[in-house]
């Protein structure tokens, strides 16, 4: 069995520190991972995307077209341009805190309504977990912890190979020691919501 994850956000969300608790904890178990990242302009805010392959007899990193099992994004956006990775049974989990463009900040551009986002992308999959993950972050003390509310979401996602408790020891393993019971509260309250959502869509 194989894995796909198609993971995509802006520079400074922690998309690839996600990338690596969830390779490290499929490593940890035994399974074969393929990873490969590709960073854009990520100190002006540019894309970032990292893909990981995990399961058996895994030899390429790369995610065809269609073929990603779990879309995760750290901007709503970046899920929108994403979605040639997805297919009508992606996962889609997305925080919906946007990182609004310089271009739009300068009026060139207009960022789109969130219901519009989040309506496209139900197009595309019906499977789609809107959380404002940076809303979570910030009540359990700080919008650093969002990537791990991400991180719990995914934990919540049916047939996901990692379990809850494999996850989590990932990433405490990959956080401040002096933050780890923020983290740990931030993930709990990411598990929770993308458990509520995915119990609504079945």
């Amino acid at each position: 069995m194989k894995y796909n994850v198609q993971m995509v956000g802006v520079g400074g969300q922690g998309v690839l520190l996600a990338s690596m608790v969830i390779g490290n904890a499929a490593m940890a178990k035994g399974m074969e991972v393929a990873m490969s990242e590709v960073h854009g302009m990520a100190q002006r805010g540019g894309s970032v995307t990292s893909t990981i392959r995990m399961g058996e007899e895994v030899i390429s990193p790369l995610i065809p077209k269609g073929g990603a099992d779990l879309l995760l994004a750290f901007e709503p956006i970046e899920a929108y341009r994403s979605l040639g990775f997805s297919n009508e049974g992606t996962y889609i989990v997305t925080n919906t805190h946007p990182i609004i463009p310089i271009t739009v900040s300068m009026g060139v551009d207009k960022y789109p309504e969130m219901d519009e986002v989040i309506s496209a992308l139900r197009e595309a999959s019906g499977r789609v977990i809107p959380i404002d993950a940076t809303e979570l972050a910030v009540e359990e003390g700080g919008a650093i912890a969002t990537n791990s509310v991400l991180m719990g979401a995914v934990a919540a996602v049916k047939n996901f190979p990692i379990s809850r408790e494999e996850l989590l020891r990932s990433l405490m393993d990959r956080v401040p020691k002096k933050f780890s019971e923020m983290n740990e509260r931030a993930f709990q309250r990411g598990y929770e919501s993308a458990s509520q959502i995915i119990s609504e869509l079945e």
